[in-house]
């Protein structure tokens, strides 16, 4: 089993007319209870700042819009994502058995992605990569990129 894991959530969206990503964190979890843990909480901090609840206190004036009724709501998919018993066992599977957790929540702005994955596949990746053979290629082919990776359909 895999015991330590590397964090990240990332925002996209378009400045000067090209895609840039703006780090929101990053965290080296000591164990996957903690990585899933963390993914969970900043998909919390994400969706509160996009959509206060009521009870997060006083918000300024005008600090709350009404959205269109068909746009993509972003805060309910990471909220949703956050609570389903499914997705949280299938991401600790998949970081488990070595591979790649990828979420990502977007409207029509705005994306954001959280990752997670296995510090020692990080290094067995690196390894294969500099050894340069075919073999280590095809093996890191394999591992690019799998694992949950649940896009809401927009």
């Amino acid at each position: 089993m895999h015991e330590e894991f590397l964090c990240e959530v990332t925002g996209y969206g378009i400045c000067g007319g090209e895609q840039v990503g703006v780090p929101l964190g990053t965290y080296r979890a000591p164990s996957l209870p903690l990585a899933l843990w963390w993914l969970r909480e900043r998909a919390t901090w994400i969706a509160e700042r996009l959509d206060p609840t009521p009870e997060t206190g006083r918000l300024p004036p005008g600090a709350l819009v009404l959205m269109a009724r068909d746009a993509p709501d972003v805060p309910g998919v990471l909220r949703a994502w956050r609570d389903s018993g499914a997705e949280q066992e299938q991401a600790a599977a998949d970081l488990a058995s070595g591979r790649l957790v990828r979420f990502i929540a977007r409207d029509d702005t705005t994306e954001y992605e959280l990752l997670a994955e296995s510090v020692d596949m990080i290094r067995i990746q690196r390894a294969m990569a500099g050894q340069g053979s075919a073999a280590g290629r095809d093996a890191m082919a394999g591992q690019e990129r799998t694992g949950s990776a649940w896009v809401p359909p927009f």
